[in-house]
């Protein structure tokens, strides 16, 4: 949507203990501000310790979650983030405690349809808050805070900024299980700055906000990251300090209307100057709620404008935990200023993921560097980037998904490629002599272009996303398999190309089938061929070699058990129908033997590609062995309402033409059916069901028959029951965190989905 630029109103009011015009007088407006519904205190830092480089920053909330009416006074909620951005090793630790209330906070809210939209999320999200706790990486706050009101003075579990006597400010930060602790000072030596129009500025409801900052600290002190003792020898330091007034309308089930999102940043030059810019946005409009750039020149003189650009350029960083999409180079050019920048990421992998910030946010370290007023300068900075999320849903996510799955292949089996690819892509790379003479164009037209004209059609990619949220629910970091998104979808579209020709379909993804375009031999060939060049994942993964031999081996497990079971579903069960019709026990076996076809064709791979995703992630055995089983009964489930669905189509609106009983396959419920119905009916639904009709008459007739038992009910019943009893055994063996919330939402939804 195009963004639309208003002014920024004045403000509702001016709240009295707000700062007047002139000079901030920090012994004042360092305090907490009664009359604030939002407040916060925020610092960073870019910091040498001999030889190491680290930036990092925090930042102390609190926020009016009511009104307590009989004290006529708010009732505040707590929390504080904080990270470190290790350069060197290019790592971001980070650390979010929440209020000790919050499970109880978020059930409140998300029952009155706040924070959660999607009805997956919603409910997986009050069933881990039901337990009292919030998803990892939230933790919660184990004490009271503690706020002094006569000094600055926070204390929230331990983790403190408090001011000394001589104006400066001490940070203490610290986390037991990451061992990770820091003591810094910081000293200012520019005075405090108005940000936006002369301090006042737009919240992210758009409620009117007022913000200062000092730009530049002397910092001195320690850092413990993870046992590695670290002594400051240089470093510069920002400060922020943003409050806003309460709404007109104390009341706690008031929602703001606004959606607002935000692109900030701050910058130390090395010619003694900085600068903060922001962009305030809301997504639902594209209206400006503010933009202001200011300038504080090497005197400590304000200076500033809303004549200026701040935009990304260049390639996006995809997180493989939110799948949010994220710049990592941005240029900022002021005219007023004589300023024109280049800012890129320190390393991309800085996003904060949070329930507090829907469900995560950008923040990290940058490297700026350009002119000023004609002279080279760089510089350290910060840039915050929040709101700008992907998705907002579960069908969403998926689309983010399978968009950066589709990027996956295209790394894997590109389209345009050198030498070096072109001999991985024929065997390896080093073996010249098989590429020698060998026509590239017609290579890729033949081999290439069929798997790619099917995989770029895109899917619903569940399978790639299940390996990525595996390895991140047992505590790994999926963002260094990325790639390995590629793997399962490459295995699924090579099946899907070799199922058409055997099941002479001719319709993929809302496309012609591959033998359609390219014939059944080359087909064949490519869909085959996809199996194998998933294994550059493989090859190409930085993992010991006892593990890369243990996901070979799961994975042609997995091949072999889904060749068998398309073996099995290619024979189907019309075999066991003259004796099925007569015999109850093997009318009731046709169920049995279904669900061993979907256990094979389906679930295996499922089950395998997970477990493959644990291992990456580190788990331990017991972890993998429940992932995989519940996994696998995620892709029975899926087949078993596959099944339904195609007749609860044409059951409820007759759009839907039972494809299932057309083609006389014997599916799940047609079986279930069989075992239920008396030898009379029996024959009737397998007269219909062996005559292939596509008669309306007939097939309702069919329907009907199934009907006197509920059968459709029945075998949906079961699938969720199978699913439940593999989460509540797989449950307890995992932290309950955001990855896992969306895990147990992701199962309800694919077996929630409609024809």
């Amino acid at each position: 949507m195009a963004k639309k630029t208003v002014a920024a109103p004045a403000p509702a009011f001016f709240p009295a203990d707000w700062p007047a015009d002139g000079p901030i007088d920090l012994k004042v407006h360092d305090l907490p501000h009664l009359s604030s519904s939002t407040e916060w205190w925020y610092m960073h830092s870019h910091i040498k310790a001999g030889k190491r480089n680290l930036s990092l920053f925090a930042s102390f909330f609190l926020t009016v979650v009511g009104y307590d009416k009989k004290a006529k006074k708010p009732d505040y909620g707590y929390s504080v983030i904080w990270g470190i951005s290790d350069l060197d090793n290019k790592k971001y630790h980070t650390v979010s405690l929440v209020d000790k209330r919050a499970p109880e906070l978020g059930i409140q809210r998300i029952k009155k349809g706040q924070l959660v939209k999607d009805p997956h999320l919603k409910r997986a999200a009050l069933e881990m808050l039901d337990k009292g706790v919030v998803p990892y990486p939230d933790e919660l706050l184990t004490r009271d805070v503690v706020i002094a009101k006569d000094k600055l003075s926070l204390d929230y579990d331990g983790n403190t900024f408090k001011k000394k006597k001589d104006g400066s400010y001490m940070l203490h930060l610290a986390h037991k299980e990451l061992n990770i602790s820091v003591d810094i000072e910081f000293s200012p030596q520019k005075p405090p700055t108005r940000h936006g129009d002369n301090g006042v500025v737009r919240g992210v409801s758009a409620e009117d906000m007022f913000y200062y900052f000092i730009p530049r600290n002397k910092v001195t002190g320690k850092i413990n990251l993870k046992g590695e003792k670290l002594a400051i020898t240089s470093a510069s330091g920002w400060y922020d300090h943003e409050f806003g007034a309460h709404p007109e309308k104390k009341n706690e089930s008031d929602e703001a209307k606004k959606d607002v999102s935000w692109n900030w940043i701050a910058v130390q030059l090395d010619n003694k100057c900085e600068l903060s810019a922001y962009d305030l946005v809301d997504l639902k409009t594209g209206e400006d709620c503010g933009s202001f750039i200011i300038l504080i020149d090497e005197k400590g003189n304000r200076h500033h404008s809303r004549n200026y650009s701040f935009k990304p350029f260049g390639e996006e960083w995809t997180s493989t935990r939110t799948f949010n999409t994220y710049p990592t180079a941005w240029k900022l050019v002021a005219p007023d200023f004589k300023l024109d920048l280049v800012i890129e990421a320190a390393f991309p992998n800085q996003e904060f993921a949070t329930v507090i910030s829907k469900p995560a946010f950008w923040e990290g370290r940058m490297n700026v560097r350009g002119k000023m007023r004609g002279k080279a300068v760089a510089g350290p900075a910060y840039i915050e980037r929040h709101g700008f999320v992907n998705s907002s849903d579960l069908k969403s996510f998926l689309k983010a998904v399978s968009k950066q799955t589709l990027r996956s292949v295209n790394k894997i089996i590109p389209l345009s490629f050198g030498q070096q690819k072109f001999e991985e892509l024929v065997s390896k790379r080093g073996n010249y002599h098989l590429t020698e003479n060998l026509d590239k164009e017609a290579y890729i037209d033949t081999f290439l272009r069929p798997i790619r004209e099917i995989t770029d059609r895109s899917g619903k990619s569940w399978r790639s996303y299940a390996t990525i949220a595996c390895c991140d629910v047992v505590g790994g970091n999926s963002q260094v398999a990325i790639d390995w998104l590629a793997l399962p979808e490459l295995m699924h579209v090579g099946s899907l190309m070799v199922d058409d020709v055997q099941d002479k379909s001719h319709v993929r993804r809302g496309g012609p089938a591959a033998h359609t375009v390219h014939g059944e031999a080359t087909a064949i060939n490519s869909g085959t061929a996809a199996y194998f060049l998933g294994q550059i994942c493989i090859y190409e993964a930085d993992m010991h070699y006892e593990e890369k031999v243990q996901v070979y081996n799961w994975y042609f497990e997995a091949m072999r058990a889904s060749h068998s079971g398309q073996a099995m579903d290619i024979k189907g069960l019309d075999y066991m129908m003259p004796a099925a019709l007569k015999d109850d026990k093997v009318a009731k076996l046709l169920a049995k033997r279904v669900l061993a076809t979907h256990r094979l064709k389906s679930a295996a791979p499922a089950s395998y590609l997970a477990q493959i995703g644990a291992l990456i992630g580190g788990a331990s055995q017991e972890q993998i062995a429940a992932l995989g089983d519940y996994y696998e009964k995620l892709g029975i489930a899926f087949q078993i309402i596959d099944d339904t669905l195609n007749l609860k189509g044409f059951k409820d609106n007759l759009k839907t033409k039972a494809e299932d009983i057309t083609a006389g396959k014997i599916t799940y419920p047609i079986a279930v059916g069989m075992a239920m119905l008396d030898q009379n009916d029996r024959k009737k639904l397998w007269r219909i069901v062996s005559a292939k009709t596509s008669d309306v008459d007939q097939l309702a007739q069919a329907i009907a028959l199934l009907d006197k038992h509920k059968v459709i009910e029945k075998c949906e019943r079961e699938a969720r029951t199978m699913l439940e009893k593999a989460w509540w055994r797989l449950e307890p063996l995992l932290r309950d965190s955001m990855v896992k919330l969306n895990m147990r939402a992701f199962g309800w939804f694919v077996l929630d989905r409609t024809y």
